[in-house]
């Protein structure tokens, strides 16, 4: 397996295992959105508390064409940067993009772009 194949899989696993731990309730629904063609992975939160709407992404992945996988964001405490790093994908192959680019230089062995 390719490494842009074997890196959406581990992704789409991942962010799978999170929306299952996020179950939707009477208050919100928890959206799981896929797209293996184009490398995105997003959960979002929808719904409606009182008289106020609801509508998070709580988290955002993207995997690019070379293979590398960009946390555009992590709204849980689960850090999921590290997560996919336990599941086989090199912290040289993840950008935390949802960091400035002039900070990512700082962040020990993870990817500036």
């Amino acid at each position: 397996m390719d490494k842009l194949t074997q890196h959406k899989a581990i992704v789409r696993r991942v962010v799978t295992e999170i929306a299952e731990m996020t179950p939707s309730d009477e208050r919100a629904e928890t959206q799981l959105i896929t797209d293996d063609e184009h490398g995105h992975y997003v959960l979002f939160s929808v719904g409606w508390y009182k008289k106020y709407r609801e509508y998070l992404p709580f988290v955002h992945l993207d995997v690019r064409p070379d293979g590398k996988v960009y946390v555009q964001h992590d709204g849980t405490d689960l850090v999921i940067a590290e997560w996919l790093v336990r599941e086989g994908i090199p912290k040289s192959e993840i950008v935390l993009a949802f960091q400035a680019p002039s900070r990512r230089a700082y962040m020990e062995e993870y990817a500036v772009e």
